[in-house]
């Protein structure tokens, strides 16, 4: 088993110890995922995939919470980021602003890019470097912005 799921895994039993439903939902619905997935692709995930897995449900909550805001349901809002909150425990610490822009400013100075035709080749190398540590349309946006 791989430590971020034994971990994920220790941490449900805290939050049932504790009687913390919110914690114990949002957890329960990390290893839910995880073994579906190990089930859909029949493998025992290693703490890359793992990590996969959470990015994917990180996402899905960030494009509920924008979806459910443009709709005014606050209520739903509030329910996504709680589970928001509890999954980006599990997340690698996320780099500031200034750290994405000096890793494509670097990457682009050695790949030696110059237009936008070399976007693929920059994101492909940045995805390698910064995945789980940045939002990769964020990313995107730099790199864009970098280029033009």
């Amino acid at each position: 088993m791989s430590k971020l799921k034994q971990l994920i895994t220790e941490d449900m039993k805290l939050a049932l110890k504790a009687q913390d439903k919110a914690a114990l939902k949002a957890i329960r619905m990390i290893l839910g995922s995880i073994k579906q997935k190990e089930i859909d692709d029949r493998i025992d995930l290693d703490d890359n995939q793992v990590m996969a897995v959470i990015q994917k449900m990180v996402k899905q909550r960030k494009d509920s919470i924008s979806q459910f805001s443009d709709a005014g349901r606050t209520d739903l809002v509030e329910v996504e980021e709680a589970e928001l909150s509890i999954i980006n425990n599990y997340m690698p610490k996320q780099l500031s602003q200034d750290e994405i822009e000096a890793a494509v400013v670097k990457v682009i100075t050695d790949e030696g890019a110059d237009s936008m035709k070399d976007m693929g080749k920059l994101m492909g190398v940045l995805k390698g470097q910064l995945d789980g540590k940045a939002d990769m349309g964020q990313v995107s946006q730099i790199i864009k912005t970098k280029l033009s």
